[in-house]
């Protein structure tokens, strides 16, 4: 994993250090260890991104989980972590979830979107956030990675995860245009 940290924003406002600025809406891509998704998370997911699109490109990709039919975790992290590497590229700003990531306020979150926008903190030509399956990302992801996030204390459901990962997602948007989604 790349150095990265994210600092303090000043989150007693209830803003970003970008809020009302310009930032460059690079590209986000979700990928996500995972099969048929019920319909009720696929409802929310949809609602999510379609109230993101006006704010940045977004895209939802699944990585088949455990291709291979392994009951090996071992073998089950690797096939899926291919699935992982061959989509992402050299100047991808990647994210990686993990139950033992950073763990970041909305406004923060709003920073992460911020910096990559803005081209600090080495950003990428979009982000990239890697959800991955049962039993976590491999090595290869985890070196790759820019930064470490968690979501929850908690360990989340991949759906759970991606219907949480969408709402700060938006949440973030709307924090940095100053708008009222976020109290």
């Amino acid at each position: 994993m790349k150095n990265f940290q994210i600092p303090n924003s000043g989150a007693k406002t209830r803003g970003s250090k970008y809020t009302g600025q310009s930032i460059k809406p690079l590209p986000i891509h979700i990928l996500t260890v995972g099969k048929t998704r019920s319909p009720g998370v696929q409802l929310i997911v949809k609602d999510y991104m379609d109230k993101i699109k006006p704010y940045c490109p977004i895209h939802d990709l699944r990585i088949r989980s455990n291709p291979k039919n392994s009951t090996d975790p071992r073998v089950q992290i690797e096939s899926e972590e291919m699935g992982f590497m061959n989509f992402i590229k050299q100047d991808d700003w990647v994210v990686m979830l993990d139950e033992n990531g950073i763990d970041l306020k909305s406004e923060e979150m709003a920073d992460l979107i911020g910096d990559a926008g803005t081209g600090n903190k080495g950003s990428g030509s979009r982000m990239v956030f890697c959800i991955g399956g049962a039993y976590g990302h491999g090595m290869k992801v985890r070196e790759r990675a820019n930064l470490r996030v968690k979501l929850s204390s908690l360990v989340l459901n991949h759906e759970i995860a991606l219907v949480v990962l969408v709402e700060q997602l938006y949440r973030a948007w709307t924090i940095l245009k100053g708008q009222k989604y976020h109290h």
